[in-house]
C-alpha cells in the first residue's frame, strides 16, 4: 500500500476541502488519511474532490467530521471520551465515532482511527515533558512526579478501561457490519487510554474482530523518554494484530517533526510492516512542502517493496 499523507498537516491552513487537497496532490500523493479537524460541509465535499483530482481515502481519525457543538479548534479527538464515567457523553462519544464509521464506509476506506478515552485525573506528561528538556529525568523531582502519576492513574483506571471496553463492544458490532477496521490508536499523554498494558487488555477482549492496533512512532518514544514504557516495544508486543501506523519523528518530545528530523531510525520499523499496513505520513505544521516531499522519499527508500 502506497504512503499515505494525513490531512493534520494541511487542514487547519483551509476552510473547503477542494483546496486543502489540491495542496497534498501536488505532493504527488495518491492516499490520504481524513484528520478529525474537518466540519460537516468539508466532509460533504470530500467526494467530489477526490474523484476530480484521483486520490484515495485510505482512513479517517475520529471524529471525522467533528461534533458541530465545538469549535473547530476545541473538537479533539476526544472532545467526547469514550471512557467516561457519564453515560450521556459516552453515548455522544459513540453516536459521534459512529458517524465517522458511516463516513469511511461511504468513501470506501479501510479504517477509522481511534482515541479511547482517559483516566480523569490531573494530567502531568506536559510538566514532566518539561523537566525532561531540562535535562532533569534523573532527578528526583522527575522520578517523584512521575511515580505519583503512575501510582494515582493505577489506582483510577479500572473504571475509565471498564467504560472504554463497553464502548467498544458497540462500536466493534457497528464497525464489523459496515466492514471498517478500528484502529486502537497508543497515545501521548500518559493518563490516555491505552497504557502500554491496556492495548494488550484491549485487543485480548476483541481478539477476532474488527479492532485492531494502530501504531504512532512518536507517541511511543514520548512514553519511552518519559518512562512510562522504557524498555517497551510495541511492535513487538501488538505488531501481529497492526492495521495501520502514524509516521512522524520526534526530538526529546515534540512530535509530528518531519522524518528526516529527531531521533527516530524508520528502518527499525521494517520487519513489522506488511503490504497491506496502511502507513500514513503524520506531519504537523510548520512543517514546509519540501519537508514533506523529504520525509516521503525517506520512507519510500527504507519501505522500499512494502509499500
Amino acid at each position: 500500500m502506497p504512503l499515505a499523507l494525513s490531512t493534520s498537516w494541511n487542514a487547519c491552513k483551509h476552510t473547503n476541502s477542494r483546496s486543502m487537497l489540491f495542496e497534498i496532490k501536488q505532493l504527488n500523493f495518491k492516499d490520504i488519511e481524513l484528520s478529525f479537524n474537518l466540519t460537516v460541509e468539508m466532509l460533504e465535499e470530500i467526494p467530489g474532490v477526490i474523484s476530480d483530482f484521483g486520490l484515495k481515502v485510505v482512513s479517517l481519525h475520529n471524529y471525522c467530521p467533528a461534533p458541530e457543538e465545538f469549535k473547530r479548534g476545541d473538537a479533539l479527538p476526544d472532545c467526547y471520551s469514550i471512557s467516561s464515567l457519564d453515560p450521556q457523553e459516552r453515548k455522544l462519544a459513540i453516536k459521534y465515532t459512529k458517524r465517522s464509521i458511516d463516513q469511511a464506509c461511504a468513501l470506501k476506506a479501510s479504517a477509522v482511527v481511534l482515541h479511547c478515552g482517559r483516566v480523569e485525573i490531573e494530567d502531568k506528561t506536559r510538566e514532566l515533558i518539561l523537566l525532561y528538556g531540562q535535562g532533569a529525568e534523573g532527578l528526583e523531582e522527575f522520578q517523584v512526579l512521575r511515580n505519583n502519576f503512575i501510582k494515582e492513574r493505577q489506582r483510577m483506571a479500572s473504571l475509565f478501561l471498564d467504560c472504554t471496553l463497553c464502548s467498544l463492544d458497540e462500536l466493534n458490532l457497528y464497525a464489523r457490519d459496515r466492514g471498517i477496521i478500528l484502529g486502537v490508536e497508543n497515545r501521548f499523554y500518559y493518563r490516555e487510554i491505552p497504557s502500554f498494558e491496556e492495548v494488550e487488555v484491549i485487543l485480548d477482549k476483541f481478539q477476532g474482530s474488527n479492532v485492531f492496533y494502530w501504531h504512532d512512532t512518536g507517541h511511543e518514544r514520548v512514553m519511552q523518554n518519559l518512562g512510562f514504557a522504557k524498555n517497551s516495544n510495541y511492535l513487538e508486543a501488538y505488531g501481529s494484530k497492526l492495521a495501520g501506523i502514524h509516521l512522524h519523528n520526534v526530538t526529546d518530545c515534540f512530535d509530528h517533526q518531519p522524518l528526516q528530523r529527531g531521533d527516530l531510525n524508520f528502518s527499525a520499523l521494517r520487519p513489522y510492516l506488511k503490504k497491506e499496513t496502511i502507513k500514513v505520513i503524520e506531519v504537523h505544521q510548520p512543517a514546509a512542502p519540501t519537508d514533506i516531499r523529504e520525509s516521503r522519499e525517506l520512507l519510500e527508500n527504507i519501505f522500499n517493496g512494502i509499500i
